[in-house]
Formats: C-alpha cells, sequence, structure tokens
C-alpha cells in the first residue's frame, strides 16, 4: 500500500485532494439548524485537521457551517488565505512567517504543539551520504517552498555540522511532485515533513538528520484579518478553536482511534499514519507569551539567514485576544 501511495495514479490523487481550490470538492458542507448559518472556510494541509476533528467527533452540533479545503502544503494553503478562499489555516512556525511577509492578512489566534521529529533530511538508502556533512556540493530537494519548516530545518542541520549554504544547491518542490521523484530515485537528497517524510523513511530512505534540536515542533492556527473583522465569523473562529483544544484532549487520550480515522481519510497504511499522529502538532492551546518568543527567535533567525527577505515582528500578527481557552 506504501508503493501505491506514490504511484502515478495515487500522485494524481494526492494532487487532486492537495492543492485543488474547488472548495465544493474539499468537503461537505455541514448545516447547524437555524437559517443562514455563518459559514467558515477551514484550510487544512494532508489532511491533517480534518481527521482530527472527524476522529474526534468534536465539530459535531457546532454553531457553524462549515467546508474543508485540503491543500498539499502551506504555500498554496496561504496563497488561499491570502485571496480570503479560507478563514482559518493551519501551518508550522515559519510558513506564518513567510506568508506574513507575503502580506496575507492574518493574524495567529491559537498554538499547536508536535514534535520535531515530525521532519528531516532523507536520502535513499544506498546513498554514499552519510552525515550532513557530506551534502557539501550536492543538491538538497527542500519541500513545500521558500519559507518552510524543511527549509529551517536544512539551513539549520547545515550550520551545524559547519556547511556553509552557498556550498549546497538547494531547489524547491512541492510534496507530491517530490515524493513522487524520490521514490523513483531521482532525488538523493530530501528535506520533507509528514506525512511525506514518513512514507519516505518506510520506503526505505535514510535519515541524515531529523528536527530534534532545530525546529520549536510548534504549529498555528491563523484566521484571516478580514474573518476577525466580522461579529458573526469571529464568533465561529472561536467556537471552531474551543472544539480543536477538545479534538486535540481526544487525540491524545485516543492515539489508535486517531490514527484509524487519519488513516481511513488519508488511506496512508495504518502503520504510517500510528508514527504520523503520534508526533503531529495536536495539542491545541491560546498563544502564551513562550510561544510568541520562541516564534520571534524563529523570525530572526530567518532573517538573519535570508530565509525570510526581513524581520517578522511576531506580536504584530498576533491576536491573543481571539480564544482564552485555559491553557
Amino acid at each position: 500500500m506504501t508503493d501505491l501511495l506514490f504511484s502515478r495514479a495515487s500522485r494524481r490523487s494526492w494532487l487532486k485532494q492537495g492543492t485543488a481550490l474547488s472548495l465544493a470538492a474539499a468537503g461537505s458542507l455541514r448545516v447547524w439548524a437555524q437559517p443562514q448559518p455563518t459559514t467558515l472556510v477551514l484550510g487544512d494541509q494532508a489532511g491533517g485537521l480534518r481527521s482530527l476533528f472527524e476522529a474526534s467527533r468534536t465539530l459535531e452540533g457546532a454553531p457553524f457551517a462549515y467546508r474543508w479545503a485540503n491543500f498539499q502544503g502551506a504555500a498554496p494553503l496561504f496563497e488561499a488565505q491570502r485571496s480570503a478562499a479560507v478563514d482559518t489555516a493551519m501551518a508550522g512556525d515559519l510558513p506564518v512567517l513567510a506568508a506574513a511577509v507575503g502580506k496575507t492578512p492574518l493574524k495567529i489566534v491559537a498554538t499547536r504543539v508536535g514534535k520535531a521529529d515530525s521532519l528531516g533530511i532523507v536520502v535513499q538508502p544506498d546513498s554514499p551520504l552519510r552525515s550532513v556533512a557530506d551534502l557539501r556540493g550536492k543538491t538538497v530537494i527542500v519541500s513545500s517552498a521558500r519559507g518552510s519548516i524543511s527549509q529551517y530545518q536544512l539551513y539549520g542541520a547545515l550550520e551545524e555540522a559547519g556547511v556553509r549554504r552557498e556550498e549546497v544547491t538547494v531547489k524547491f518542490v512541492l510534496p507530491t511532485d517530490a515524493a513522487a521523484a524520490f521514490a523513483s530515485k531521482q532525488i538523493d537528497a530530501w528535506a520533507i515533513f509528514d506525512p511525506y517524510y514518513t512514507i519516505a523513511v518506510q520506503q526505505g530512505g535514510r535519515i541524515l538528520r531529523d528536527g530534534r534540536g532545530i525546529n520549536t515542533a510548534l504549529g498555528f492556527i491563523t484566521a484571516s484579518e478580514h474573518s476577525l473583522a466580522d461579529p458573526a465569523r469571529r464568533a465561529a473562529i472561536v467556537q471552531f478553536l474551543d472544539r480543536l483544544g477538545r479534538a486535540g484532549d481526544w487525540a491524545l487520550a485516543n492515539p489508535e482511534a486517531y490514527a484509524q480515522a487519519y488513516s481511513q481519510l488519508t488511506r496512508l497504511p495504518i502503520e504510517s499514519s500510528r508514527i504520523i499522529t503520534a508526533r503531529a502538532s495536536v495539542a491545541g492551546r491560546p498563544v502564551s507569551e513562550a510561544d510568541i518568543v520562541a516564534l520571534q527567535a524563529v523570525a530572526d533567525r530567518s532573517a538573519r539567514d535570508g530565509i525570510l527577505p526581513v524581520r517578522v515582528d511576531v506580536r504584530a500578527i498576533t491576536d491573543t485576544s481571539v480564544w482564552k481557552r485555559p491553557a
């Protein structure tokens, strides 16, 4: 089943599911028993957030209507948020900063906590590359685009290994395209995140370095400024975040049920799903002062390293007044 995931037919299926901007095809509309309720379009990546809610059933009975918009990576997701096609988005730390640099009108409204070993640099099983230092003079594919958590992880690993960034050729390829190329051994070194990371390893890829000690393992929920400015939509977003917190609590208490639901939605093997969900950004909480400080450190380092063209003021893109659920 793992091989099937990255076959041509499956790759087309992932592209259809992960990048389609037709929101009608992204998910079913759930309507509360009230005339014309507020409708939220919930941005997702690779079905991660949707599977959490469907497994926990915490959106059932919500006092708003909703539909899912699924994307294969943060870059197309934030393009949708910039064009007001989604109300909320979920992504790792650096993609949120990159979206802010790109003038996406967003506010960080919640934090999600995961594990830093959910991404890494993988090479082919028979590759002569044995350490990050061996990447000197080589080409590394980074998914999904400039400003991704994988780019941050790669640059951190290179610095740790004493390799100058100009000594490595970096190319950016969207995850599903890179996955097909890696499976057919057209890519030797790939910096990637889950679920693609886990699948690559289970297909025989060897890990050079994972994200532990480099990445924050923090993810964030953002809401568009336009949505927050509308009282009814803002109230619906608060309700959504309340349910996000409950969904995370459920997933931590029911890991197997969560993995099974994720497997059914994504059609990934259950063995892969168990690994992915065990280290996913599940726990949801209001944005804390420590989260702001941690994200600001990422912003400062990214500006220093040229990952981002300018420094982002994290407080300016954070609204801690939206969600006040007790931590």
